[in-house]
């Protein structure tokens, strides 16, 4: 029962946070957020440890997700189609789920997920922070180059259009 009351106020204060500072926080790149991604290791849904160096010199589309949020599971479709779509090109996209495995097992099979899913867990949040989200929000968003450097970090439900317009250029 506690740990599904933390859940809910999790994901509460995920959601008004995302919510509240969507629009403040699509502003320029600020001092104190990395330039490059920053190392990281998890497991993914058949327990192998993934590390970020294995996608090196492709662009690579991080998304921090949850089976219980309503704009990221909206969201995946378009990353589906764009993984299969670009990935000759060099695009890879990475969904890190911040839920338990079995749920994300659940949803990964039920989507037919394309692209590496790892489950962080709560351990992902500092991982989401350490990519420039501040705010805490979910989904949460963010492009590396093909150099390894943050070019765009997106709270919110990514749109197509969003897609085209910062990913095409990269590839």
């Amino acid at each position: 029962m506690m740990k599904f009351t933390y859940l809910i106020l999790l994901a509460t204060l995920v959601i008004t946070a995302g919510v509240v500072s969507i629009t403040k926080y699509n502003s320029p790149q600020q001092k104190d957020e990395p330039l490059f991604r920053p190392d990281f290791s998890l497991p993914d849904l058949q327990g192998k440890i993934r590390t970020n160096s294995e996608w090196d010199g492709k662009v690579v589309v991080v998304n921090f997700w949850a089976t219980w949020c309503p704009p990221c599971r909206k969201e995946i479709p378009l990353f589906i189609d764009w993984q299969k779509q670009y990935a000759e090109q060099g695009l890879q996209f990475v969904g890190i789920a911040i839920d338990n495995q079995e749920a994300v097992q659940n949803f990964v099979d039920t989507m037919d997920m394309n692209y590496p899913v790892l489950v962080g867990e709560y351990k992902a949040i500092p991982l989401a922070q350490n990519f420039g989200n501040r705010i805490g929000a979910l989904p949460f968003t963010a492009v590396v180059d093909r150099a390894g450097k943050i070019v765009w970090r997106y709270p919110g439900e990514v749109t197509q259009t969003q897609v085209e317009q910062i990913i095409l250029p990269l590839l």
